[in-house]
């Protein structure tokens, strides 16, 4: 199978997320860029509500909102409804607050399917990550079939913000 190619992200819309990620520190942010259906641009940012709660989450029970994400629900139901339309999600973004953009453990638990057959959602993901100084990084991460996982395939410079 071919490798999965990155969703082609203008720097004004990383500009965006990048403060929404400081707007929102020292918790995470989270949202989605959304792109029409034929192109491979995300240019609109759908900024969501972390609504975190412990024990709500469905995998990190022992964290807080600064180590963790929850889109509410209200946000999670508009992505579902735009699923489809001809301008939809195409990636879903959160910031870790200490600085390091990395897919974890908990990411990965909360972006497959619970049934294990992949994404729960076709879309990509994008991790910023933000310190008290600046947004460090960005990458974005996709699902590859052959590796049956998230994997690596942009890399975007951070900003002073």
């Amino acid at each position: 199978m071919p490798k999965p190619q990155p969703i082609e992200v203008p720097r004004a819309t990383l500009e965006d997320i990048f403060k929404h990620a400081r707007d929102s520190f020292p918790n995470e942010c989270c949202g989605w860029l959304t792109g029409d259906k034929n192109s491979n641009t995300a240019g609109g940012v759908r900024t969501a509500i972390n609504a975190y709660e412990p024990e709500t989450h469905p995998t990190a029970k022992d964290r807080t909102a600064q180590t963790a994400f929850v889109i509410s629900d209200n946000d999670l139901l508009d992505l579902n409804k735009t699923l489809d339309d001809d301008v939809r999600p195409r990636i879903i973004y959160h910031s870790h607050p200490n600085g390091r953009a990395y897919f974890s453990p908990t990411d990965k638990a909360n972006a497959s399917d619970p049934w294990g057959d992949g994404p729960a959602y076709p879309v990509n993901q994008i991790v910023i990550g933000i310190d008290g100084d600046r947004v460090v990084e960005a990458r974005q991460f996709a699902w590859d079939d052959d590796a049956s996982d998230f994997v690596e395939i942009a890399e975007y410079e951070g900003l002073d913000i």
